[in-house]
């Protein structure tokens, strides 16, 4: 028996009747995670993939409904949000294919080792610790702002963890494009396949999926943007898709 704990509520995730425990009071995913679970690729039925910053353990929830297989491991420095992931995983009956760790990715020598992975997800903190507005909540500050570790940290401990060939998927603002580019170059993952996310076709992108290959070549493919909201405010039709609101 699953127990819940104040403020929590149990979400039906509308993928393969799956449900996730949230809590508004600390975090809750946003669309941001569901765009990166779909733009992942898991190919093989023992893929390995680390998602780093798991938070409620939506992305690997999701993409285990979306795809599957694949084995998954979840790292989140905050021990209340892995506890509440790990809650989810029972729920949903997934411990044989996804395990929550409490680790802080600053610490990845101490837990993995090199080139244990062949993809890395991650939905970071899309901002720098001395930019933006702090929220009030440390959890949700966060979650939002780079405090426990950087862009930088992230990529490099990709790099360490990745097999070669293997992918680093995020998704991330499109302010820090070159940021993120220089980064993965320098750190040798070298970004492959590219898509902009649009709110709607009027307005300028604000989001960025990027995968890059450990070892890849110098080619970048710059996919079909995606559009969220119709003018209507309405999700598209391949965001309903995602959502499983879809209607032939």
């Amino acid at each position: 028996m699953i127990l819940f704990k104040p403020n929590e509520r149990l979400d039906d995730i509308q993928c393969n009747g799956y449900h996730i425990i949230q809590n508004s009071e600390v975090f809750c995913f946003g669309i941001d995670a569901v765009l990166l679970a779909h733009y992942a690729k898991v190919i093989k039925q023992n893929q390995k993939i680390l998602d780093i910053g798991t938070g409620t353990g939506i992305i690997p929830i999701l993409m285990h409904g979306i795809n599957k297989k694949g084995r998954y491991t979840a790292i989140e420095v905050q021990e209340n949000m892995a506890e509440m992931a790990s809650r989810s995983i029972i729920l949903n009956n997934l411990q044989n294919d996804i395990q929550v760790k409490c680790i802080n990715i600053m610490d990845y020598r101490q837990h993995f080792i090199q080139e244990q992975f062949d993809t890395i997800t991650c939905n970071p903190p899309y901002m720098k610790n001395n930019n933006g507005l702090q929220n009030n909540n440390y959890s949700k500050t966060i979650s939002r702002h780079e405090i426990t570790c950087t862009l930088e940290d992230i990529i490099d401990a990709s790099s360490h963890l990745l097999k070669e060939r293997g992918k680093l998927v995020m998704i991330h603002r499109t302010h820090r494009l070159v940021d993120l580019v220089e980064l993965m170059r320098k750190y040798r993952i070298e970004p492959k396949r590219m898509r902009m996310v649009y709110p709607k076709i009027s307005k300028a992108p604000t989001m960025m999926l990027i995968e890059g290959t450990k070892y890849g070549n110098s080619e970048l493919k710059v996919e079909a943007p995606l559009i969220v909201y119709n003018e209507d405010n309405t999700y598209t039709d391949e965001i309903n898709k995602m959502y499983g609101r879809y209607k032939e």
